[in-house]
């Protein structure tokens, strides 16, 4: 074949130039299009469910409850099998996956009983000077939702000044409840006031004011009338307006909120996370063409439990197991619609649980109300496994390989690092990060997790210690205190309805409990200098690895102080005039979805 030359085509070789020229730019141009498209920093869909268990899920051993999308993701992704909570409670726990620091740091931790918020007008929360990765991701140009339970306060003098509101934290777009599910939100379940004894003393002063009032009457004791009357009018007015409280409860404190306005006051939970699923699979097609930050924060299964109609009855473990079963078909119609809009390659998907199972919740009827810790011991509000290692599952078809374990230790608080290096924001310098980047991990580059301690705090106190020592296969945990379980052969609190951290409730031990958990995962046998060689020299490099530590952490304001706590009428949120008793229905967010099979 005769192959033509441009002159042939009557085209001199000089008039073609500028073409070729033309055309090669063009060319390049479009490799550098499809380059980028192919770098393109990934989404990002951040799924935490409330107060599950590791022993809950197919993929780590459960054979009696349903969770294939879940599993889906193991399959597809990396499985982290020693994957540890930042604190064993739902507050301090999200502060630390949030911001990738100790909730110590943040003074979101509190000295005494009570670790979470349970009242939606205290002042506490979530300090503004924190940086949290959706803050840094918007600022690189991410769309950020979060969608479901917050749980890190809301206002600080006003009742719409909003300075601790998700919005204040980076997320453009919020659809949920501020604080949790609690059993007073739904009729039926009883009160988180059914322990109220455990947390706030008022039991205690009101006998105390009855029995100074009792000697002052008998002569024993003489008190100046004005006093007496004085006291006792607090008592009465802190009665009463604890008895008004308690009565509108449900009202105050369990509401939905979209953005910064109250529209449901109180929501209706059974079809809420159809609701909520509904709302991410909105912001996923709104935001398809642009980076985006996606963190569903499910409101199951936590007590009060429910589940919507389609899944009442459907598992063989009551109204838990159908909540989880619930939970499970929301991730597989979020992971339908990665696919069905061609992000799956480009999206980093991760599913965790903030803390272990809630093993003191049975319902008013017995039933049996929380989840399963597997093999570990315990389970929340403690630092033994149960109650801190928690599933970590994350897959991204386009960034690493899938199909794989990793059994090194990790830490709820690596996503900060991980989500910001990949979103091209730069780690903040001024302030001690205590996560570690995955992506070494998950992509093979590295074996080991750069995590050789991790610290477990209870509440504000320095509970436990982990040290992976470089050289070796061993997993050290040091306890300095453990909880005093009640009944003594449970592994629960059934007394306080959670562990507490505070003295009479915990044994110090000196010396310090020690385990390996390489060779016992479940806590089962301290190690003595006598069952182990390396008995003080384990000691002895985790007690410097602590005061290393404490140095390091300095002291801020408490927020979760009794100040910080206590409930202030005045930072109320109140959809509706006081005299409606703070009630409305106004979400216009009512799609249903249609089950997927």
């Amino acid at each position: 074949m005769d192959f033509k030359t441009d002159e042939d085509f009557g085209i001199s070789s000089a008039a073609m130039t500028p073409v070729w020229i033309l055309a090669c730019a063009v060319l390049v141009l479009r490799g550098s299009a499809c380059a980028a498209r192919d770098v393109r920093r990934p989404n990002f869909v951040l799924l935490m469910v409330d107060d599950m268990g590791i022993g809950d899920l197919g993929c780590y051993g459960n054979k009696t409850l349903k969770t294939p999308n879940i599993d889906r993701l193991a399959e597809e992704g990396v499985r982290l099998t020693q994957h540890i909570a930042s604190a064993p409670l739902c507050t301090p726990s999200r502060a630390g996956f949030l911001t990738g620091r100790y909730p110590i740091r943040s003074g979101m931790v509190s000295q005494s009983k009570v670790g979470v918020y349970i009242i939606s007008a205290a002042s506490g929360g979530l300090p503004n000077q924190e940086l949290t990765f959706a803050r840094l991701a918007k600022d690189q140009g991410y769309s950020t939702a979060l969608i479901g339970k917050w749980h890190l306060g809301l206002n600080c003098d006003r009742h719409d000044d909003l300075c601790h509101h998700p919005s204040a934290h980076g997320f453009e777009h919020f659809y949920g409840i501020s604080m949790t599910n609690l059993r007073d939100c739904q009729p039926g379940h009883g009160s988180v006031f059914q322990h109220v004894h455990t947390h706030v003393p008022y039991g205690s002063l009101a006998l105390g004011a009855l029995a100074l009032a009792f000697l002052h009457a008998r002569g024993v004791v003489c008190v100046p009338r004005r006093l007496a009357l004085g006291m006792l009018g607090l008592v009465v007015m802190a009665a009463a307006l604890f008895g008004v409280f308690r009565w509108t409860f449900r009202d105050l404190n369990c509401f939905l909120m979209r953005g910064a306005e109250v529209v449901e006051q109180p929501f209706v939970s059974e079809n809420l996370t159809r609701r909520m699923t509904a709302e991410a699979l909105q912001f996923l097609e709104r935001n398809s063409e642009r980076p985006f930050l996606l963190f569903l924060s499910f409101l199951q299964v936590h007590t009060a439990l429910f589940a919507s109609s389609q899944f009442q009855g459907r598992s063989s473990h009551g109204l838990y197991g159908d909540a989880v079963m619930e939970v499970d078909w929301s991730v597989g119609e979020v992971l339908r619609a990665l696919d069905r809009l061609r992000l799956a390659e480009q999206t980093l998907v991760y599913l965790t649980s903030d803390q272990g199972p809630h093993l003191e919740e049975i319902s008013v009827r017995g039933e049996v109300h929380h989840g399963y810790s597997g093999i570990y011991r315990a389970g929340k509000s403690t630092n033994w496994e149960g109650g801190i290692r928690v599933p970590g599952l994350l897959r991204w078809p386009g960034g690493f390989p899938g199909g794989r374990d990793i059994s090194d230790p990790t830490s709820n608080m690596d996503l900060f690092p991980t989500v910001v290096k990949l979103a091209g924001a730069s780690i903040p310098q001024d302030r001690e990060i205590d996560g570690r980047d995955l992506l070494p991990l998950l992509r093979g580059e590295s074996e080991r997790s750069e995590h050789e301690f991790l610290f477990h705090y209870c509440n504000a106190y320095l509970n436990a210690v982990r040290w992976s020592p470089r050289n070796s296969s061993a997993v050290w945990k040091v306890f300095f205190f453990s909880p005093i379980f009640h009944p003594e052969n449970s592994s629960a609190c059934f007394h306080t309805h959670a562990c507490f951290c505070t003295p009479g409730y915990v044994t110090y031990h000196a010396p310090p409990l020690l385990f390996d958990l390489s060779r016992d995962p479940s806590e089962s046998r301290p190690l003595t200098p006598d069952t182990e060689p390396a008995f003080r020299a384990v000691l002895e490099a985790v007690a410097a690895a602590t005061e290393r530590h404490s140095r390091g952490v300095v002291p801020v304001p408490d927020q979760l102080s009794p100040g910080n706590m206590l409930w202030k009428p005045w930072l109320q949120p109140c959809c509706s005039s006081w005299t409606r008793l703070c009630r409305c229905a106004r979400d216009h967010q009512q799609g249903e979805l249609t089950l997927s099979h």
